[in-house]
């Protein structure tokens, strides 16, 4: 059975190989928040996992093939997508849903470790890279609905706008290195939406259907 880390949902759910998977990604995880990405080998988690060292380098080959399982694992359990009729209540909750996820230091330390094992592994920073645009497709129905409903402008960009909202949590958890705050899904939030009525996420030379008229 070729049982590798870029197929898991391949694998018999509870069966051995979903054991032995779910066991070393959370001893990741557990690594990680005890003693930071520098610290990360495949010793540590093996020791952790109960997992054997060759067991994890067959399937993974490497800790960066790790944190690329795990952040694909993540990936399953999406934030809900509020709807309640309006779009700045909408943001705000999702905003707040954001804050609370990266209140954990666990999920603080994972972000830290998957962003340093993009920088040093290709294979790492595609698999970030992809996980973050599918995020963004699927939060943008918030915008999306918006725009339905008439809040929006016709050409507004919604992943770029969810992006605008998501953006000031990553620069205080990986740049700043300050701690979330209540304050921040509301300031991103409500900046977002004051920006998005205002046109700010508009899409240049796009075609809303109004052109043509005299």
């Amino acid at each position: 059975m070729n049982d590798r880390s870029h197929s898991p949902g391949s694998v018999r759910p509870g069966g051995r190989t979903a054991r032995t998977r779910e066991a070393v990604l959370s001893a990741a995880l557990d690594e990680l928040a005890d003693n930071g990405y520098a610290a990360l080998s495949v010793e540590g988690v093996a020791q952790r996992s109960g997992v054997h060292p060759a067991t994890i380098r067959r399937r993974w080959r490497t800790v960066e093939g790790v944190m690329c399982d795990a952040l694909i694992r993540t990936g399953a359990t999406e934030l809900a997508i509020p709807d309640t009729g309006g779009l700045q209540q909408d943001l705000r909750l999702f905003a707040q849903a954001i804050g609370g996820f990266y209140t954990a230091p666990r999920h603080q330390a994972f972000l830290q470790g998957i962003v340093s094992a993009a920088s040093r592994d290709p294979s790492a920073g595609d698999t970030l890279r992809d996980t973050i645009s599918e995020r963004l497709r699927v939060a943008s129905a918030i915008i999306h609905r918006a725009v339905e409903r008439g809040e929006l402008p016709p050409d507004t960009d919604a992943e770029e706008a969810i992006a605008a909202m998501s953006a000031p949590f990553y620069y205080r958890l990986l740049v700043s290195r300050r701690p979330l705050d209540q304050r921040l899904p509301l300031i991103s939030a409500d900046a977002v939406y004051h920006a998005a009525l205002a046109g700010a996420f508009s899409i240049p030379g796009a075609d809303t259907g109004e052109q043509g008229s005299d």
